[in-house]
């Protein structure tokens, strides 16, 4: 593969013109492509996998290609949850995943979504990983540790058993931060742009990840100014930091503001919490310490292979220090915050509590592991055994404590029937109203109802996600409850002047009073100060990094 020259011909040794070989990189593009198709293959029997996180994923993408269907090109308001009654989940999740889930969506049928999805996404964690690997590696060995990254067991658990597809797609963000950590030195003002941009994706891809991941920032750079024992990068990460946040802002901004008109905290349940998921933690829950048990042998398994790979790999560091100190420490770090003596941190380091599972910290520990295993066995028998190894590991673990869970194309239907037909789906606890109930939301009840007094039957126009009208005539002074859960960003009219509306105390829907005579109400969820405020933030800090960009280029 070496010799290939990309674009020329050779000349057979009858002087006949040879074919075209293939370009390198569309070589290399192939083998991590393929690899990442073969961790799909189970599913072409077996159908959909249907982990944790399957379902809420799924209507997410279906509701925001109806969305698109309406006109709203970024969607807030999630109008199926809650089977009708709403929540404001697009505003809290980042937008990355259920973009391209949905996007997926209106180009292919939907069972066949989840798998093209997973298939993108780890051919791209894999070209990410090659990118930064190629820097230090030889080319063969860069790809095998591409192959690797791909596929390593912790993206097999997200696939097989959580479906937790925003976060397997935050995995491609993670080998270009350590990339461009590494050049802050050399490449100074690029580098930092390239880094804000890094910052930025995985803000809009998953939150979590991006909590991790400028903890990461912070550990690297560090490390970067220790063996270097130069400080000068520490202003161009700080610089990163700021518009990487700046950029994402439209997103980051309204989710940190709103939540107090939520129930955040639900986020950190019991079962969610750091302290109920350390490695080998059990709860009076079976199926969380069964869950636990698997990515506990899982998350050992790597942590094992990789003490090994970096004592086998320790003469590398004196050709590449900063590299393989980088990823030692990042390896290290991450395995650590997988312990329960490290609770304190969990505890009282800002937000770090978010990222919930302590386990989520593999995401960052397989950067450091396909590359130190990569430098550490250097032949391929020891490789092909590591393969072996973690591959039988997975098989255990599905055979012996938790097979996945499947859903058919019926299944799939289903739940695009029950969207069209406008039925709906459960929510999430976390982004609900406050002083909403879903226990008390009952499905396919009415549009609206009067609480109170005498009304004639309403006329309903077409209702959308964000704006809905309807004409109602009432005798006396009434109330019209909604099914739809009340939100500050709800704004109503009632006969062209703006209308003060109530919560349900019990159920937490819309409340709105209407007089005597016929009444025309509109709702409508508007821009609220907060996300006009992100948007200009966002706006002025991608105008910065051009005008950045263009500044740097012509020095």
């Amino acid at each position: 593969m070496s010799g290939m020259l990309s674009g020329e011909e050779r000349s057979s040794s009858d002087g006949a013109p040879a074919a075209k070989p293939v370009p390198d990189a569309a070589l290399v593009f192939a083998i991590i492509a393929a690899t990442a198709f073969a961790a799909i293959v189970p599913t072409f029997r077996l159908g959909n996998v249907s982990g944790h996180d399957f379902e809420f994923h799924l209507n997410s993408w279906m509701e925001v290609a109806g969305q698109w269907q309406q006109g709203i090109i970024y969607p807030r308001w999630a109008a199926m949850a809650h089977y009708g009654y709403g929540e404001p989940r697009f505003i809290f999740y980042p937008p990355a995943s259920w973009m391209f889930g949905a996007a997926l969506g209106k180009v292919l049928p939907w069972k066949l979504v989840p798998g093209v999805f997973i298939w993108a996404v780890l051919t791209a964690a894999g070209c990410t990983m090659f990118a930064l690997a190629r820097n230090w590696l030889p080319r063969q060995d860069a790809v095998f540790a591409a192959a690797l990254y791909a596929v390593n067991p912790y993206h097999l658990v997200i696939v097989y058993w959580r479906s937790a597809f925003a976060e397997l797609m935050a995995s491609l963000w993670l080998p270009l931060l350590l990339l461009f950590v590494l050049r802050l030195e050399k490449d100074g003002h690029k580098a930092m742009l390239c880094l804000s941009l890094v910052l930025a994706g995985t803000w809009l891809t998953n939150a979590p990840a991006a909590v991790m991941v400028n903890y990461s920032l912070v550990l690297l750079v560090g490390v970067a100014a220790t063996v270097r024992r130069s400080p000068r990068i520490l202003p161009y990460a700080a610089g990163a930091c700021a518009l990487g946040l700046g950029l994402a802002a439209f997103y980051v901004l309204p989710a940190a503001y709103e939540q107090r008109w939520v129930n955040i905290n639900e986020a950190l349940s019991l079962i969610v919490r750091p302290s109920s998921n350390f490695l080998f933690t059990r709860l009076p829950d079976p199926d969380h310490n069964r869950f636990n048990l698997l990515v506990s042998v899982i998350a050992v398994l790597e942590i094992a292979i990789f003490a090994l790979a970096v004592w086998l790999s320790r003469r590398r560091r004196r050709d590449h220090p900063e590299f393989w100190w980088s990823l030692t420490w990042w390896g290290s770090v991450a395995a650590l915050l997988m312990l329960p003596f490290t609770l304190v941190l969990w505890q009282y380091l800002p937000q770090l509590r978010f990222v919930q599972l302590p386990w989520r910290w593999l995401l960052c520990l397989n950067v450091a592991f396909a590359l130190v295993v990569t430098m550490g066995m250097r032949g391929w028998r020891s490789r092909c055994a590591v393969s072996v190894l973690m591959l039988a590991s997975l098989l255990v673990v599905w055979n012996r404590l938790q097979p996945p869970w499947w859903d058919k194309a019926a299944d799939i239907k289903e739940m695009a029937d029950a969207m069209s037909e406008d039925q709906g789906y459960e929510g999430v606890d976390e982004y609900l109203p406050r002083g909403a109930d879903p226990s008390l939301l009952k499905p396919k009840t009415p549009l609206l109802t009067a609480d109170e007094g005498t009304t004639h039957p309403a006329l309903v126009d077409p209702w959308s996600a964000e704006s809905r009208e309807f004409t109602i005539a009432a005798e006396q002074p009434s109330q019209i409850v909604l099914r739809l859960l009340n939100y500050p960003a709800w704004r109503v009219e009632v006969n062209d002047r703006p209308a003060t509306t109530e919560t349900h105390p019990d159920t937490g829907q819309m409340m709105i009073p209407v007089e005597p005579g016929t009444n025309k109400v509109k709702i409508a969820f508007v821009r609220t100060r907060d996300r006009t405020a992100g948007d200009a933030v966002s706006a002025g800090t991608g105008l910065l990094i051009i005008l950045l960009a263009v500044w740097k280029k012509r020095d």
